[in-house]
C-alpha cells in the first residue's frame, strides 16, 4: 500500500501517534494500548468506547443500537466496529494493569539450568525465568493475553474457534506471545537463550486445547468432554521459539472438563492431595474453579462465574487497575472509596464491587433480595447509587453480583455436601487469583460469597505459577496422575440439587 493510503492516529492523553493502512480495523490497533474487547467483537458491552476529538470514523447499526444519540453526537465509537479510514485524534481510557505475579519461597531438588514457569490466563499472562539451581527468580515479565480482542471470557475464544474458524489464529498470537515474553526473559536478565532447558505453562482447558493445538469443537457443547487433558510436551523447536530448540515444554494436565492446568498446580501449590484434613480452593479469575478435598480423595468443579468478579458485565467494571475503585467502606457514616493509582475513578473493580455491596446491605441501600433502594441514574439511565462520581452502581451491576456469588457459594456447598460434609468441617479455604488476593474476607462473607470463619480463610497468591514453579522440580511426573486418580469433577450443570442452591444462594444474607 502507498505512503498515501497510510492513516495515522493520535491518542490522547498519552499522545502515542500510530501509523496504519486505511481500513485497518481499529481493534487490531487499539488492543495493545489498552482498550479492551470483552465481547470478542461483537459491539454489544460497550466496553471497547473511544472518543474522536478529531476525523471521521463511520457509525454502523451497531453502534446505533448500543450508543444514545448524545453519545455519537458527541465523538464517541465502539472500537471494535470501526476501521481505520481517516486520520484521527482520539481520546483514549488507558491505565496500566497490576497483574499478580508469584515470589513464595518453596522446597525444590536443584538442577542445572534455567527454566521458565507461565501461567497463561484467559486475560493475563505472567512469565518468570528461574535459576534451576538455586530457584531465584531472575526475571518476571507480565502482559495481557493478545487473544482478548476476540473475546475476554473462554466461551468467546470458544466461540470465535469453533463458529468462525479461527483456533489457529489464536494457537499462533498465543505460542509467538509467550515466545516473545520469554525472550524478554532473557533480554532482562543478560542470560544465555541456550542455558533454557525447561518451560513448564498452567492454563484453564481453553487456552491448553488454543495453545496445544487440540480440537475445541467439542468444548462448545454438552458435555464438554475435552478429547485429550494429559501433560502435553513439546520442544522449543516446534514452537519456534528462539531458545535452546531442544528445551522440554511441558503443558501441565488439567483435571475436568473447564477445570484446568491452572488448578492442577493450585492443588500442588497448596498441598491439598498431601493434606489429612480437609481444604478447599477457589480459584476467582474469569472463571470459577473450586476444590474440595484432602489426601485420600478431591473433588472439583467449575462456575460461569468469574466474570462479575474482575469487572466484566458491570456498567463502569474494570480489573484491577489505575482509576478502579478498589475498596468502599464507611467513615463516619459516609461512604469512602479508595482509587488503585490516587487518582480519579474510572471505573470500579472485583475487589470494590463487593466491598460496595457489603456496605449497601449495611446501611440499608441495598436490600436482601437485591433490589437496590436509591434515586441517582447510571450513564444509562438505569437507576443506580452514586459510588464516587462518576462510578455508579447500578441495579443491574447488583444483580451481575448476586449471579456471580450465588453460583461460587452453591458450588462450594454442593462439593461439600458430596463429599459429606459441611461448611464447618473445612479446616482451611485458600483464595487464589488476584481476585481472591485483593478481597476482604469480611465484605465476601457479608454478601453471603463465604460462610466460613474468617480465620481459616488465606490468600495464597497466584497458585498457578506457584505450581508451574514447582512443576520445573519435579523429577516423578507420575504425581500429577495420581492427582488425577484421586479427584472427581462434578458437572453442577449435571447436579438435580443446583438450581435449587443456586437460587436460594442468590439472596444476601441478614446481618449478624
Amino acid at each position: 500500500m502507498t505512503e498515501a493510503q497510510k492513516r495515522k492516529i493520535v491518542l490522547k492523553p498519552t499522545n502515542v501517534e500510530l501509523i496504519a493502512d486505511a481500513g485497518t480495523p481499529l481493534r487490531d490497533l487499539l488492543f495493545e494500548q489498552g482498550v479492551e474487547f470483552p465481547c470478542g467483537g461483537h459491539g454489544r458491552c460497550r466496553g471497547c468506547k473511544v472518543r474522536v476529538l478529531e476525523g471521521k470514523v463511520a457509525v454502523n447499526e451497531a453502534q446505533l443500537h448500543h450508543l444514545k444519540p448524545q453519545e455519537i453526537e458527541n465523538g464517541w465509537r465502539l472500537a471494535c466496529q470501526c476501521t481505520l479510514d481517516d486520520n484521527l485524534v482520539i481520546e483514549l481510557r488507558q491505565w496500566d494493569a497490576a497483574i499478580l505475579s508469584n515470589d513464595t519461597a518453596f522446597e525444590f531438588s536443584p538442577r542445572p539450568g534455567l527454566g521458565v514457569a507461565v501461567d497463561l490466563g484467559t486475560t493475563t499472562l505472567v512469565a518468570q525465568l528461574l535459576d534451576l539451581s538455586t530457584s531465584h527468580v531472575l526475571a518476571v515479565r507480565t502482559a495481557l493475553n493478545g487473544q482478548a480482542r476476540y473475546g475476554a471470557d473462554v466461551m468467546s475464544r470458544v466461540g470465535f474457534s469453533v463458529a468462525e474458524k479461527g483456533q489457529k489464529k489464536l494457537e499462533e498470537i498465543i505460542r509467538s506471545q509467550i515466545g516473545k515474553l520469554i525472550n524478554d526473559l532473557i533480554f532482562a536478565a543478560q542470560v544465555n537463550a541456550a542455558e533454557i532447558v525447561d518451560v513448564a505453562i498452567v492454563g484453564n482447558t481453553v487456552m491448553y486445547h488454543i495453545f496445544c493445538g487440540i480440537d475445541l469443537e467439542p468444548m462448545s457443547h454438552y458435555p464438554f468432554v475435552p478429547v485429550q487433558d494429559g501433560m502435553q510436551v513439546f520442544n522449543a523447536a516446534d514452537l519456534g521459539w528462539s531458545i535452546n530448540p531442544q528445551a522440554v515444554v511441558h503443558f501441565l494436565p488439567c483435571l475436568g472438563s473447564f477445570v484446568g492446568s491452572d488448578i492442577t498446580a493450585g492443588v500442588v501449590a497448596t498441598g491439598i492431595h498431601e493434606s489429612a484434613e480437609l481444604v478447599g480452593l477457589v480459584d476467582l479469575g474469569t472463571n470459577g474453579e473450586i476444590v474440595i478435598g484432602n489426601r485420600d480423595r478431591m473433588l472439583c468443579t467449575s462456575t460461569a462465574a468469574g466474570p462479575a468478579f474482575e469487572g466484566a458485565r458491570i456498567s463502569m467494571g474494570m480489573r484491577a487497575s489505575t482509576g478502579a475503585i478498589s475498596e468502599v467502606f464507611l467513615q463516619d457514616g459516609a461512604v469512602q472509596c479508595r482509587v488503585l493509582g490516587n487518582t480519579e475513578p474510572r471505573g470500579i473493580c472485583g475487589s470494590g464491587l463487593v466491598d460496595a455491596v457489603a456496605v449497601g446491605l449495611d446501611m440499608g441501600t441495598i436490600r436482601m433480595t437485591g433490589r437496590l433502594n436509591a434515586d441517582d441514574k447510571s450513564s444509562s439511565g438505569e437507576r443506580a447509587w452514586m459510588l464516587c462520581a462518576p462510578v455508579a452502581l447500578s441495579q443491574t451491576d447488583i444483580r451481575e453480583l448476586q449471579l456471580a456469588k450465588g453460583a461460587i457459594a452453591a458450588g462450594i456447598h454442593l462439593l461439600l455436601q458430596q463429599w459429606g460434609a459441611t461448611e464447618n468441617d473445612l479446616t482451611k479455604l485458600y483464595l487464589a487469583g488476584a481476585f481472591g488476593n485483593y478481597i476482604s474476607r469480611n465484605s465476601a462473607k457479608r454478601i453471603g460469597l463465604l460462610k466460613f470463619p474468617l480465620e481459616i480463610v488465606q490468600a495464597a497468591g497466584n497458585t498457578a505459577l506457584l505450581g508451574a514453579k514447582l512443576g520445573l522440580f519435579i523429577n516423578d511426573e507420575s504425581i500429577y496422575a495420581r492427582i488425577r486418580s484421586k479427584m472427581t469433577h462434578v458437572g453442577l450443570n449435571e447436579d438435580p440439587n443446583f438450581q435449587d442452591a443456586f437460587v436460594d444462594e442468590m439472596s444476601f444474607p441478614e446481618p449478624e
